[in-house]
Parts: C-alpha cells; structure tokens; sequence
C-alpha cells in the first residue's frame, strides 16, 4: 500500500489562510505560542482560528520553552490541539500536560538523533528542523543525509521546505509528514494561497512517485 505524506502547515494568523491551507488539502495546521516569533498568536486568537477547522485536520500548538501556565490556557483554549515542543524541553516536561505531542529537534552534524529519539519514548513523533538562529521558521534546509534510517518515532520533516523541493524531500527522506512555514509565505505569518497549494500538489507527485518505485 503506498503512503499518504501528511501535510502539516505551520504558523498560521488569519482566517483566509487557515481556510485556504484546508482547501489545499493540508492536515494539520500549526499556531505557534512563542512570543518572540512573528507569527505568535494568543490563546484566545488560535481558539477563534480553530474553530474554522473541519473534521480530520489537527490543530497544532508549538510552544518554545513555554511557561507551563501558558501550556495549560492553550490548552483549555483549544482542547483538541496536538501538542509541539521546540525548545529545550526536557522529556518530563513534554509529557506534564499529559496531552500528546510532537518533539522538535534542530539538527546539524554532531546531533545524534537516534540517542535523543531515546530520551523521548512518549513522542508521537519527531519534527526534524534545521538549526538556525531562534526556533523554526527561518527557511533553512539541513542536510537530509544526517537522519539515520531506523528512527523510532514517526519522522515530521521541516526546515526551508517548499514546492520546489518537497518533492526530493519526500522521496529521499520518506518521512510520515512534511512541515511548512515559510516556503508558503508572503510574508512572516501570511500564508499565500496559490503556494499552500502547490506545495500540496508537490507533496502529492512524490506520493505518486513513492507508489512506482
């Protein structure tokens, strides 16, 4: 059976973007909660974007060292949420809400991911980034050949994805899912709807491609 590259688009701040994202045919939409990051968004604000969101597309909460008072009023702000921690988070402290959640991870020569897939059992899936400066969403690639074969969580692969080379991605890395943030944008925290949906289209002819080899 061939397998459906989940589509995860992150950051989203308004309502046309996060209708055109599902048009799109993404599954996940990210909110991000880092105060820091042109594209946080409150509590109260992804709790009014969510409930655009029709059944079967996830919304996602990425938190970046988060207070835990913070965790916990998105959390009742959107119940639903999966959760995303991008930081320096320590194994308990992504389990304490007791939610399910992602386990982000910068990766450059020297990490080892298959020790830190270890330290986080719980994880329903690793989110591969790039290293840069900060904590996501710089539209920076890394070198894909770092990700050992044998990971033992569910791959997310991030890091300066976009329709141009999603594609490559997807049939190099063959991960669960694919994340995207920049690569669709206009500007920081302004999703382009023609870009959501050709990187969607992408993500689908690497599918296609996936199915024959």
């Amino acid at each position: 059976m061939s397998h459906r590259t989940r589509i995860k688009i992150c950051g989203l701040t308004r309502e046309a973007d996060v209708d055109a994202a599902v048009a799109a045919g993404a599954d996940a939409l990210g909110f991000v909660f880092y105060e820091r990051s042109p594209r946080c968004v409150t509590p109260a604000r992804a709790a009014e974007l969510v409930r655009r969101l029709p059944p079967f597309v996830t919304p996602v909460c990425l938190f970046v060292n988060a207070a835990p008072a913070l965790i916990e009023e998105v959390v009742q702000a959107v119940p639903n949420a999966l959760l995303q921690f991008h930081g320096d988070e320590t194994p308990d402290q992504c389990a304490a809400p007791r939610r399910a959640f992602l386990r982000a991870i910068r990766v450059s020569p020297g990490v080892d991911l298959l020790d830190f897939a270890r330290q986080y059992p719980h994880a329903q899936g690793l989110l591969l980034d790039a290293h840069v400066e900060g904590y996501g969403g710089g539209g920076k690639v890394f070198d894909w050949s770092l990700i050992p074969h044998a990971l033992p969580a569910p791959v997310v692969l991030s890091g300066g994805l976009s329709a141009a080379n999603v594609t490559d991605g997807v049939l190099r890395v063959r991960p669960w899912a694919v994340d995207v943030s920049s690569g669709v944008e206009v500007a920081k925290g302004v999703k382009d709807a023609a870009l959501m949906h050709r990187f969607c289209e992408a993500v689908r002819a690497a599918d296609a491609q996936r199915a024959t080899l």
